[in-house]
């Protein structure tokens, strides 16, 4: 059946019929304290997470990783998100939850914890397509499609029977950051859209029919370096650059004969 969504106070308003069946099972959910949990590392996430809840009747808990928490500092001194190790928490959290989010964690859900309580994942890429780290990197490097996927989490990385996907264009002008933007956009489209329905348990999975491919922190870190000697096309090169060319942070770069790293972005204009 078709459906049609408008957003009203952060709640999924569907067509008559899905709603009265979402509603009753909402209510129903409701009247036992629904307690959902939100891990990120990603203060866009935060923003959005931390408005959303404000209207919500469930009781919303929003953490972060210990090694994230260095971004969160006034907001953890506020009492709005906490620092949390999901491993050594993963008993605490599948006994006093209902439901687990990761959205932009960059924590490992143990298999303690998924098989207890059902956990999903807002993943910034299209599954199987460049899971692990920073999928639209690889993606405008090796053209495999980039977008956003939301999954059912289980005790492997960037894996889990999917939800619902929306993939995203990659322009000839575009960088990694312009990408990852469109990227995020993507992923806030998905949560509006399914997020009542994920609370309340109506939702298909499709399980992937591949493994795909999964790149790691370390390959990333092992394409930053530019050989010099290598021979690639134009487009290669240029693909390369805006692939690592992310506002703020320095990314590629080749060693000069004094051994000083040299940092390498590109500007690229449309006319």
């Amino acid at each position: 059946m078709q459906r049609s969504y408008a957003v009203d106070d952060g709640r999924i308003i569907v067509d008559f019929g899905d709603l009265f069946r979402v509603s009753l099972k909402t209510l129903t959910l409701l009247g036992s304290a629904m307690k959902i949990f939100f891990i990120t590392d990603n203060t866009q996430w935060f923003k959005f997470l931390n408005i959303w809840r404000r209207h919500r009747s469930e009781e919303v808990v929003i953490y972060c990783s210990p090694k994230g928490e260095k971004l969160f500092l006034e907001e953890i001194d506020a009492g709005e998100i906490s620092p949390l190790d999901v491993k050594s928490e993963a008993k605490r959290l599948s006994e006093n939850f209902d439901l687990g989010f990761s959205c932009h964690c960059k924590q490992i859900f143990p298999e303690n914890l998924v098989k207890k309580i059902p956990c999903f994942n807002f993943h910034p890429g299209i599954n199987p397509h460049n899971r692990g780290w920073f999928p639209q990197v690889f993606s405008i490097i090796n053209g495999k499609p980039i977008g956003a996927t939301v999954h059912k989490m289980d005790e492997q990385i960037d894996h889990g029977p999917i939800i619902a996907q929306k993939e995203v264009f990659i322009a000839s002008d575009d960088t990694s950051k312009s990408v990852y933007d469109r990227v995020v956009e993507a992923e806030f489209e998905l949560f509006y859209k399914w997020i009542d329905y994920l609370i309340v348990g109506e939702f298909d999975e499709v399980a992937l029919d591949s493994p795909g491919n999964y790149n790691s922190i370390s390959d990333f870190n092992k394409i930053c370096e530019i050989d010099l000697g290598k021979k690639v096309t134009f487009k290669e090169a240029i693909d390369y650059f805006r692939a690592m060319t992310f506002d703020g942070y320095d990314n590629s770069f080749f060693l000069d004969k004094d051994g000083r790293k040299i940092y390498v972005s590109i500007d690229l204009k449309a006319e």
